[in-house]
């Protein structure tokens, strides 16, 4: 998808070339990677010829935005915090990056909770562990 996100639009050739370069992967793999990428609605295609042009049906910004809120979706509120710590913690940041976090997270205070409840559901995970009828939170 980066590939076809920073070309705007490419032929099969084209992010074949990329991705055999940069990740070393061959041909046919790539070609049915493309193939469920169109299947799964995430790529458009237009003929031209006998080219095939693949353009992205999302937005990168819209796919990550999505990609987050499902991450979050299934993980245990009380994690968030946490998962989001290990992703900055494994994040290679710019001190401007840096900057505009510490600006979000000033902001965030202001309305954070003292403590964020569990809402899983019962026995899906270690905080919501039924111990003789009450909650272990």
């Amino acid at each position: 998808m980066r590939v076809v996100w920073a070309q705007g639009k490419a032929t099969s050739r084209e992010i074949i070339q990329v991705l055999e370069d940069k990740m070393n992967w061959k041909a046919s793999t790539i070609k049915t990677l493309i193939s469920r990428l169109v299947e799964k609605g995430a790529l458009d295609t237009e003929q031209e010829g006998r080219k095939y042009i693949y353009s992205a049906k999302l937005t990168e910004e819209a796919s990550l935005d999505e990609s987050i809120s499902d991450m979050l979706a299934r993980i245990c509120n009380k994690k968030a915090g946490e998962v989001i710590g290990d992703m900055l913690t494994n994040a290679p940041l710019s001190q401007s990056d840096i900057e505009e976090l510490m600006s979000i997270l000033k902001e965030k205070k202001k309305t954070a909770l003292d403590v964020v409840a569990c809402d899983c559901v019962s026995g899906q995970c270690e905080c919501q562990v039924n111990l003789g009828g009450e909650l272990n939170e």
